[in-house]
Formats: C-alpha cells, sequence, structure tokens
C-alpha cells in the first residue's frame, strides 16, 4: 500500500474536522473496506461512532464485517431501531454468519426475512457447523455446472462477470453431490462438444466442511489454486474457500495467538470501555497472582537462609529472568509447532532431546558466565557454584517444561497460547528458586 495505517491515523487527526469525511471517503475509495474499518478502530468510540454516520450507507455493511467483533459491536449498539434495519437488509448468508453473534436474535430472524430462500438455505447449512470449522464461513459466490455439461456451456458461463479469485468450475451431478473440479485456463482450447466431466482434475482435492479452519487455510495456500471446494459429509458442494479467505484466517489465527499468551483474543477492541476490559484482565491478573504467592511461599521456605547471606536476594531475579526466558523460547518454539500440526506423539521425544541439548549447551556456558561474575562480586567461589547449579538446572527444567506443558495442555483441549506462559513461569520461578536456596542453605551456612 501507498500509505502505512498508522500514517493515515496520523493524517486524519490532523485534518480539520470539517474535511474528516472527505479523508474517509478518500481511504475507502483508495483502499478499500479493510483500510477503512482499521481505522474506525483506531478511534475513540465516540469518534467512532460520529465518523460511521458519515459513511454511505450502502457501504456500512461491508465495512462492519471487515471490523473485529469489539469494535463491530460498539457501533452496532449505539445504532438505532431503524439504522440497524437498514443494515440487515444488506446483509447475505455469509454476513450475516459473521456478525449473527453480534445482533439480537429477534434482528437475525428480521435479516432471514428480507433474504431469498436460496440464502436462507445457505444460511442454515452453515449453521451446522461450529465456529472452528471451515463449512460455516465458506464463500458461496462460485462457478458450478452440471457434471454432464460441454465445454461450450463452460465458455458462456464464463462470458459473465466472474466471481472474485475464480479459476475453476465445480461440477455436481444430478443428486447435487460433488463430482470434481475443472480449470478454466484450459476450457479455451478445446472443441466446444467435450464433456467438461473428461477435463477434471483428479489432484485437486475437495475440503470437508468439518475441516479445522487454520488446517483448511493451510490446504488452500499450498493448492496452488484460486480456491478450494467445500463439501458436506454426503458430499454435496457447499460452497469454496479463496485465497483471500485463507490469508484472512491465517492472520486472525496467529493474532488470536499472539493475544492469548497475554489471556486475551483478537477481537479485543483497541477503545474498548475501561471497565469491560479491566474484568477481562482481571482473570490472568488474578491467576498470576497465585502463581506469585507460590514463587512467594517457596522463598519463605529459606527465610533465615536469605537473612544469613544477602547475596543469594540479591542474585534471585537473575536465576528466574535466565529461566523464564529459556522457557519462553522453547514454549513459543511449541506453540508454533501444534499450530501448524507439526507436533506430535510421533516426534516429541526427538524434540524433547533437541530441546534438552539446547538447554545442556546454553546452561553451562551461562552457568560458567554467571558464576565467574557472581564469585568477583562477592568475593565466594561458593556464591558462583551455588548460583551456576541453579542456572544450568532451571535452563534445564525450563525447556523440559517448555515442550510438555503445551503438548499436556492441546491434549486436554485447552489452548496453550492462553495459558502455557502461565504455568511455565510458575515452573521456573518455583524450580529455580528452590534450588538456588537450597542449595545456599547447604553450602554457604
Amino acid at each position: 500500500m501507498s500509505e502505512e495505517l498508522n500514517e493515515t491515523i496520523d493524517r486524519f487527526s490532523h485534518t480539520p474536522e470539517t474535511d474528516k469525511p472527505a479523508v474517509m471517503d478518500e481511504v475507502l475509495e483508495e483502499f478499500g473496506e479493510t483500510r477503512l474499518a482499521l481505522l474506525l478502530e483506531a478511534m475513540p468510540i465516540d469518534e467512532r461512532m460520529l465518523r460511521w454516520h458519515s459513511i454511505p450507507s450502502e457501504e456500512q455493511a461491508a465495512i462492519l464485517i471487515e471490523m473485529r467483533g469489539d469494535a463491530r459491536n460498539s457501533i452496532i449498539r449505539a445504532l438505532s431501531p431503524e439504522q440497524l434495519e437498514r443494515l440487515i437488509g444488506q446483509l447475505d448468508a455469509q454476513d450475516l454468519i459473521e456478525i449473527g453473534d453480534s445482533l439480537p436474535q429477534s434482528v437475525v430472524e428480521d435479516a432471514l426475512e428480507h433474504m431469498d430462500a436460496e440464502q436462507r438455505e445457505y444460511f442454515e447449512r452453515s449453521l451446522q457447523y461450529n465456529e472452528e470449522q471451515i463449512g460455516r464461513y465458506v464463500d458461496h459466490n462460485l462457478l458450478m455446472l452440471p457434471a454432464a455439461a460441454r465445454v461450450q456451456d463452460a465458455d458462456r458461463l464464463l462470458r459473465r462477470p466472474l466471481p472474485p479469485y475464480t479459476d475453476s468450475i465445480y461440477l455436481f451431478d444430478r443428486s447435487g453431490r460433488f463430482q470434481g473440479t475443472v480449470s478454466t485456463s484450459q476450457l479455451f482450447t478445446l472443441p466446444g462438444h467435450i464433456h467438461l466431466s473428461t477435463q477434471i482434475d483428479e489432484d485437486a482435492e475437495p475440503l470437508s466442511g468439518e475441516a479445522e479452519l487454520y488446517a483448511a487455510a493451510t490446504a488452500v495456500q499450498e493448492s496452488g489454486a484460486m480456491a478450494l471446494p467445500v463439501v458436506d459429509e454426503q458430499n454435496r458442494l457447499l460452497g469454496r474457500v479463496t485465497l483471500h479467505d485463507a490469508m484472512v484466517l491465517q492472520q486472525s489465527h496467529f493474532e488470536n495467538l499472539l493475544m492469548a499468551r497475554a489471556g486475551m483474543n483478537e477481537e479485543e477492541d483497541l477503545f474498548a470501555p475501561v471497565l469491560r476490559s479491566s474484568r477481562r484482565r482481571a482473570t490472568w491478573l488474578g491467576i498470576n497472582l497465585l502463581t506469585a504467592f507460590l514463587a512467594s511461599w517457596t522463598i519463605g521456605l529459606f527465610e533465615a537462609t536469605l537473612q544469613q547471606v544477602v547475596a543469594l536476594a540479591v542474585l534471585m531475579p537473575v536465576v528466574a529472568s535466565m529461566g523464564g526466558i529459556a522457557g519462553s523460547q522453547t514454549l513459543t518454539l511449541m506453540i508454533r509447532g501444534l499450530a501448524l500440526k507439526q507436533v506430535s506423539r510421533g516426534n516429541l521425544v526427538s524434540l524433547l532431546k533437541k530441546e534438552l541439548g539446547i538447554a545442556g549447551v546454553n546452561g553451562l556456558i551461562w552457568a560458567l558466565v554467571i558464576a565467574v561474575i557472581a564469585s568477583v562480586w562477592f568475593s565466594s567461589p561458593l556464591i558462583g557454584l551455588v548460583i551456576a547449579i541453579a542456572i544450568a538446572v532451571n535452563i534445564v527444567a525450563a525447556a523440559f517444561s517448555g515442550v510438555m506443558v503445551p503438548m499436556v495442555l492441546d491434549h486436554l483441549k485447552i489452548d496453550p497460547a492462553l495459558s502455557g506462559s502461565v504455568i511455565l513461569t510458575t515452573v521456573t520461578d518455583v524450580v529455580g528458586f528452590f534450588v538456588f536456596l537450597g542449595l545456599g542453605a547447604l553450602l554457604l551456612i
């Protein structure tokens, strides 16, 4: 893009009030609904609503679809019944699936009444799949022909305006079951009487509607096609997933991983009300407090030791920090591997050996470095020995935990990105303090 989003935000903030609607029109015309949605999300809620009403009504639905859940909800809650009714009249089945959770049930029912029978059928079929399955979010704008159709039938179809990301025609039989994919690029040189069924790409496999979102997105990107068809259990064509859809799904997936590590989700509004955001974040602050008390309790077991050897108190943060960093490196690698389906029981032992090997090497190197520094600093080789052993043990324990904690959480159907870092921090703090202070009590007193 010719202008980064933060530059757009800066330019908008310095634009005179009377010229701001023109800037929004310019952003919409040059960059489209996605950029304007991001610009709205970057505004405080009061200004967001003010700017929303300056957007042409025929563009509002498309922009609302592009916004994150919380920001979208802030607009929907502020709309009058008349404005909401006008908005839902622009929605198709795919749009309604996307924002249906943000709307009152009565509004969803009204939206369905505005749709024709085909769109209502699309909506009902999408609801058969949960929010983590690709069948819920398929694109219904695609090219289809009966399996008995000929090249001349495809030629007539291709003369019409084509949906974006179209490079294939999908064939179905008399009972509506999917028969195969035909690439449009090969049809232009074929005689019109040739049956399309003889040109099916045998390597083009459809996606199951029950496929997990990220897995489906990855399959589309790896296929080399602009889109892949999606079928139900009876092999009936539900729709397709385009390359654009795949990119959006993958971006959402990685945003979710990033936000989950802080106990948040990708739908969080940048300018959500203070009290609502406080409630959401309070849970993980409370959990973190409990784990912090556990670490403090471990330290309390060695209160007498700390009173006699002040150097241990000074060096404690070094032990915790080194273990925490080593563990977070392994944890991040594991979360990515699990997300990409690259980690399983089959390669877990090999991965664990590799991470323990890295921890052993790094533990030995940094234990020696810190031992020398501590020995010189406090004029005590014994203090250097104590912290060296503690650092080495804690880094190895951190690597072990960084591998096993996300595997156990994944087995329990708990998102490792959401709670893995909290558990890992507890393990490294408790192990590090226990070994460090325990050795200090044995060797220094």
